[in-house]
């Protein structure tokens, strides 16, 4: 990051902050910024429906979980957003399968030869009960927010999955966003999946998508795709749009992909200050990803991913490090014209299940841990216990201030300083979002093209990057039952220009008036 021009781009945030320290009493001397905004009419509109969560499907094998009696659990939904998407997929979406009826048979089960003890899949098939789908209708209702659904490629066949989709998109109406089909097809041929035999290519990825798409139009004429949802690929994801037969191409409305910036968790160079650090490689494989898209009139969506694969690191995942690299990594792909992300989390017997039984977390974590998977989890959520937000839930609330705003373009030197910014706009108010990463304080100056009389900011902030608990959003922390009572402090505006300190280790989230 030494010393060069930034584009600062866009939210939407109520905020809280004087001229005033964090709760940390930094006392480091402060690097003066200042920074400067534009408007932009080609920058990216952020939809209502940018945030998202991600759970493995397993998690319908419940039917008391996504359901309108778990009210704590809709509650923290609707916290996080009013209008946002959940999706269903994983690694257990290969090995589910939906009982329509008495009569729907249970699928054949593939497992692969060799060592499944090296192998990261469930290769035991979970069934989903139809009064689950019936549930999950009504938890959408109840939250406000839609649907994206995985459909089994593992273990499955296209009379199977069309069946299925059918039932899903009857109970599911409206608030259904689009099918995927398969889960990290990218990975099918490796050992530690398995789900595809050596020698299987993206041709033949394809070739069988393409069939079990067509089942499924066959039986629900208004259906929706996206695709290819791959682990890793961005090549596998431009290659998809272009090469998607035409009898099916006008449906594929969004092309998807996974990305988490760290892992394994028990590799020792998976730590805070590498997650903090960034990944440059994200706004050139956006930006690709993005442009391939709209050449084609659909969106770019992340649909799984968190800071580090397989579970989460103990002391990172699930700490105020996450937070503020959460609320970065989505305002940075919101920058690059990305239309939403989700955030992989859920139940620690599901995600446990997905990994095969693994919990590498477990090798590494300090303490004694009640969870032993689904460190990363956004909103914690076991069986016997109350929901509760976790510190990366934080950060998501941050990003999403943003959502429904239009990116303003803005410059500054960072001196240096590992220090990202987002700044939007929307009717007359200006959002500015800055994320302080870095050992030192900053002081920011902000001036706009347009005159600000008032500002006022929410502090994201912690006693320490690994802290796992004490995390407050505008001085206030997630309590139970999603009670959660913000309070904003006036900032200091001088001629036009907003003046704010951030200290090292946080976040702030500025309205200009």
């Amino acid at each position: 990051m030494d010393r060069r021009r930034f584009l600062i781009r866009a939210g939407a945030v109520v905020a809280s902050s004087a001229m005033t320290r964090s709760a940390s009493a930094d006392t480091s001397p402060e690097v003066a910024i200042d920074v400067t905004l534009y408007d932009d009419a080609a920058a990216a509109q952020i939809p209502l429906t940018y945030v998202g969560l991600s759970y493995e499907l397993a998690q319908l094998s419940d039917p008391t979980f996504f359901s309108t009696a778990n009210r704590d659990l809709v509650s923290n939904f609707r916290l996080l957003s009013a209008n946002g998407v959940l999706r269903l997929g994983g690694n257990t979406s290969e090995f589910c399968w939906l009982r329509v009826n008495a009569s729907t048979p249970e699928p054949k089960l593939h497992v692969p030869p060799g060592n499944l003890d090296a192998n990261w899949m469930p290769h035991r098939l979970f069934a989903i009960p139809p009064e689950s789908i019936d549930a999950l209708a009504g938890f959408l209702r109840a939250t406000g927010w839609r649907l994206i659904y995985g459909v089994n490629f593992g273990n499955s066949t296209p009379q199977r999955a069309a069946e299925e989709a059918a039932y899903v998109a009857q109970k599911i109406g409206d608030r259904l966003e689009f099918f995927q089909i398969g889960n990290e097809p990218d990975l099918y041929i490796k050992a530690t999946n398995g789900t595809r035999p050596p020698g299987w290519s993206f041709a033949d990825y394809v070739r069988e998508w393409t069939g079990f798409a067509e089942a499924i139009v066959a039986r629900v004429p208004n259906a929706r795709f996206g695709g290819p949802d791959v682990a890793a690929s961005s090549v596998w994801v431009t290659q998809f749009g272009e090469q998607v037969p035409a009898s099916i191409a006008p449906r594929l409305v969004a092309l998807t992909g996974h990305y988490y910036a760290a892992g394994p968790p028990d590799d020792p160079k998976v730590t805070i200050e590498r997650l903090l650090a960034g990944n440059p490689k994200i706004a050139v494989e956006t930006k690709a990803i993005v442009a391939s898209a709209r050449q084609h009139a659909r969106i770019y969506r992340m649909t799984e991913g968190n800071s580090c694969y397989r579970g989460g690191k103990p002391g990172m995942s699930d700490a105020f490090a996450a937070a503020l690299w959460a609320g970065d990594y989505m305002l940075e792909l919101a920058s690059l014209g990305c239309a939403g992300v989700n955030l992989h989390g859920g139940r620690s017997e599901f995600l446990t299940a997905g990994l095969g039984g693994h919990t590498p977390g477990m090798n590494v974590a300090k303490t004694p841990q009640a969870v032993p998977s689904g460190f990363y989890s956004p909103i914690q959520s076991e069986s016997g216990r109350e929901p509760k937000a976790m510190p990366v839930f934080y950060g998501m609330m941050l990003a999403n201030q943003f959502a429904g705003h239009r990116m303003l373009r803005a410059e500054c030197d960072l001196k240096g300083v590992n220090l990202t910014a987002y700044a939007g706009r929307r009717e007359q108010s200006v959002k500015v979002a800055v994320f302080n990463k870095d050992e030192q304080a900053v002081l920011l100056s902000i001036r706009s093209e347009h005159l600000v009389r008032t500002a006022a900011a929410w502090r994201l902030q912690s006693p320490s990057l690994d802290s796992t608990v004490d995390v407050t959003l505008a001085g206030a922390q997630i309590q139970a039952e999603a009670h959660w009572s913000p309070s904003a402090e006036l900032i200091e505006v001088r001629n036009g220009v907003t003046h704010l300190i951030v200290p090292a280790g946080s976040a702030a989230l500025l309205f200009l008036d």
